[in-house]
């Protein structure tokens, strides 16, 4: 009979401090109905920078400061070539696709980007003006 009161009262406590810290914990998603279609948020303008953006920590991919949703990357095409080949960039004026993006991964040294590094934007994106959605307390390397 003890054994039985102490672990309704062991549950109790339990349900209790569950529900109270429950109530505390919050979502990105805010006090929305999970249930609920998502809002669409509001277009966000790409930003241009003029001399690039500066980069977090040493091995950061640049981000790309200008707009490129005009531009097309397929298996034929890609468009960021036009402005960063080896054989445009001093007329573009722009920055060079690196030394590494010719190199397998084997570490051979190819004439043409390497086929792992051919889709520019899987690693270097646009920035847009967007406040973050969390806080953030990163600090790269000055």
């Amino acid at each position: 009979m003890k054994k039985t009161i102490l672990v309704m009262m062991v549950a109790l406590l339990t349900l209790f401090f569950t529900a109270s810290a429950m109530s505390e914990v919050m979502s990105l998603r805010g006090n929305d109905d999970l249930e609920a279609m998502a809002v669409t948020p509001a277009k966000k303008k790409v930003q241009s920078v003029k001399g690039g953006i500066a980069r977090s920590y040493k091995q950061q991919p640049p981000m790309v400061p200008h707009k490129i949703d005009k531009y097309k990357i397929n298996l034929k095409n890609n468009g960021c070539l036009k402005c960063h080949s080896e054989k445009t960039y001093k007329k573009e004026k722009a920055p060079k696709v690196g030394d590494s993006h010719y190199v397998t991964r084997d570490g051979k040294t190819l004439s043409t980007i390497s086929s792992r590094r051919y889709f520019c934007n899987q690693c270097h994106a646009p920035q847009v003006g967007a406040e973050p959605l969390v806080q953030n307390m990163f600090e790269g390397a000055k």
